[in-house]
């Protein structure tokens, strides 16, 4: 069990190999985590091999911290590594038995005549749509309504319908693609985290209510008695959906919890495809092959894991 304030040591590298040169890359890279109030971000460090002609740090539309970058000379593969320390603190939720009915909640965010709605409000609307990976569909929003009835306060019926997830969903690392149709994904009951945190968002979306797909870390435990390997960790998706009054609220299908202190965040969007990792358009290429290595590390194992040239 991590304390209350956990702090991490996290490696994310990416490796391409290219069956033929690269004349030109431009890359846009999602792997500097924002700053939060439950969240602090030291010694961020990113590399690109080879070096790149131009490097250009912003912040995207959703506010997240994003670097472009140009490669303009010759090239058969590209390695990118981020590492940094993660502070995070535990998060406190709500009373949910007083947080207000799923049906008033959906009532603040629906469009009322002559009605200005308050920043937050106007904020919490970008994710009631449908976008490229999460549907709003019938089907969906009937399955999820069990989880909803009447005048349920909304913090329990998403604990119900996360646990709900958790418990029928089947996590397969084959049964999908990065492309799967989050309705294939409901038909077939199988598949990642990405496919849970899509499924979920089109359930709360479909009902009216407002979801953000949230992509970082999750803290892994090794079995007992083993030690925790370097590289032997994943991205994580999970869901963000909004509460009126409170704000948004963090919520993880695929293990059916609440993030607290074991999810490092990097970023949030409409779906999966506002925040990947790594995005890129290249000129020549052809096939490639992709490896990616991922090590959220406890600062108490740090020193046993990490040489000073590996860090």
């Amino acid at each position: 069990m991590a304390p209350p304030n956990s702090r991490y040591f996290v490696v994310h590298e990416t490796a391409y190999e290219y069956a033929h040169p690269v004349g030109l890359s431009r890359q846009l890279l999602h792997l500097r985590p924002r700053d939060l109030p439950y969240q602090t971000i030291s010694q961020f460090n990113l590399t690109l091999a080879p070096q790149p002609e131009s490097v250009i740090d912003a912040l995207d539309s959703f506010g997240n911290p994003i670097t472009r970058a140009q490669i303009e000379h010759n090239h058969s593969s590209l390695h990118v590594k981020a590492s940094y320390w993660a502070e995070v603190q535990a998060r406190q939720l709500p009373d949910e038995t007083q947080t207000m009915p799923w049906e008033d909640a959906v009532y603040h965010l629906t469009y009322r005549r002559n009605v200005l709605p308050s920043p937050e409000i106007l904020e919490a609307t970008r994710y009631l749509f449908e976008s490229p990976r999460v549907r709003n569909k019938r089907e969906i929003a009937n399955w999820a309504k069990a989880h909803f009835p009447p005048r349920a306060p909304l913090l329990s019926c998403v604990r119900a319908l996360a646990e709900h997830i958790h418990s029928e969903f089947v996590f397969d690392p084959t049964a999908t693609t990065v492309t799967t149709p989050v309705t294939e994904v409901f038909s077939r009951r199988r598949g990642v985290c990405q496919d849970f945190a899509h499924f979920m968002m089109s359930c709360l979306r479909s009902l009216g209510l407002a979801a953000r797909y949230v992509s970082g870390y999750l803290l892994t435990h090794p079995p007992s008695g083993r030690p925790r390997m370097v590289g032997a960790d994943a991205s994580h998706a999970w869901v963000s959906f909004y509460l009126p009054n409170v704000g948004f609220v963090d919520v993880d299908p695929t293990n059916g919890i609440f993030p607290s202190n074991e999810h490092v965040t990097i970023g949030w969007g409409r779906d999966y495809e506002d925040i990947a990792p790594l995005r890129g358009v290249l000129l020549g290429g052809g096939s490639h092959n992709v490896s990616i290595s991922v090590t959220v590390a406890p600062e108490s194992e740090y020193g046993q894991l990490f040489t000073p040239q590996s860090r």
